[in-house]
């Protein structure tokens, strides 16, 4: 015979609208009577219905994931396996289930949100990442339905719940950092310009130079894919100029590993003949050689907090709109060092 509530309710001696609240997690149950009737369950083997419950509400319990496209990074890159997680544990934390939706292009992906919403299959949605003109963002703010972006959004900033760092100021730091290694021709390798992050950071990067009276130069600022072959391409690139940078920032660590490889088939050394810094603070900076300079961009929290404050947003229709900015820090290892006289 089934366990039901009731049962739940005889053993912590309690109500039944009791155990209710407390699979709910309410605010209004003291913790204490909360451990009382989650041992009953235990101790009973109860396991609430929780598609009925949900039924009841007109609730999912469920977030839907924009990825990138899947002909690009987004099953390459090490950086969304780790927002992946930091998600993960927002939603667990609340019991929410998470789905995931790609597609080869961004009319696929937009196909699959549109079925994601219209289907009612998901409670809210977070966006992976911020491109200029997304059109996913145009039909979720039509919709009216709750979403978070990761990243800085390219238009109504003030509109949008998103979690970002400060990418401007990050890549200004780490140019500042180089030049007071006394680099003059820093190089500048980053993702495609329909991403913020890359906007940001290439405006970073070109502020630093400028209050520096270093000249911005076009050929050495290349954009390539955020993956391993971005770099390798890239820096194939800008080493063939006829007078090289000394020193480059990198947009991305995945990126950085191309970059390193080639340089390694190229005969030039890092740092001694060439200094890096890059970004995300992945283990493969640490485990490369040599350990990368990166900035650690706190891959992890981006994630936790998208998928907090969407709960928040999807919980509470009357919640303002949010930009919570994430920390960042360099870490310093054996990739820079200063210019060859």
């Amino acid at each position: 015979m089934a366990v039901t509530i009731k049962d739940v309710a005889r053993l912590a001696n309690v109500a039944p609208s009791t155990v209710s609240r407390v699979i709910a997690d309410s605010t209004r149950i003291s913790e204490e009577t909360k451990q009382r009737v989650r041992k009953a369950m235990e101790q009973l083997g109860y396991h609430p219905n929780l598609n009925a419950r949900n039924l009841a509400s007109q609730s999912t319990k469920a977030l839907g994931l924009v990825m990138p496209s899947s002909k690009d990074v987004g099953f390459q890159n090490p950086f969304f396996p780790m927002v992946l997680q930091g998600i993960s544990e927002g939603a667990q934390e609340k019991n929410y289930a998470l789905h995931l939706t790609t597609g080869k292009s961004d009319r696929e992906i937009l196909d699959a949100v549109i079925q994601m919403v219209q289907g009612q299959r998901v409670d809210g949605v977070i966006l992976l990442n911020s491109k200029v003109d997304d059109r996913v963002i145009s039909y979720l703010k039509e919709r009216n339905f709750p979403f978070v972006l990761i990243g800085k959004p390219y238009k109504n900033i003030e509109e949008i719940t998103h979690v970002d760092n400060d990418n401007l100021r990050a890549m200004k730091e780490v140019t500042e950092y180089l030049i007071s290694y006394g680099h003059q021709q820093i190089g500048f390798i980053g993702g495609s310009l329909e991403f913020m992050v890359t906007i940001d950071r290439l405006q970073g990067y070109k502020q630093a130079l400028q209050n520096a009276s270093i000249e911005i130069k076009s050929e050495y600022i290349v954009h390539e894919q955020f993956l391993r072959e971005g770099g390798q391409d890239a820096v194939r690139e800008i080493m063939a100029l006829d007078q090289p940078p000394t020193a480059l920032v990198v947009a991305d660590d995945f990126m950085a590993l191309g970059v390193l490889n080639t340089l390694d088939e190229l005969g030039i050394k890092v740092p001694d003949d060439l200094s890096i810094v890059s970004f995300n603070n992945l283990l493969l900076a640490e485990m490369s050689k040599p350990p990368l300079t990166s900035v650690d961009i706190n891959i992890f929290e981006l994630g936790y907090q998208a998928s907090k404050n969407l709960i928040v947003l999807v919980e509470n229709k009357n919640e303002p709109t949010k930009r919570l900015i994430i920390s960042h820090r360099l870490i310093e290892r054996l990739s820079c060092s200063r210019p060859k006289q």
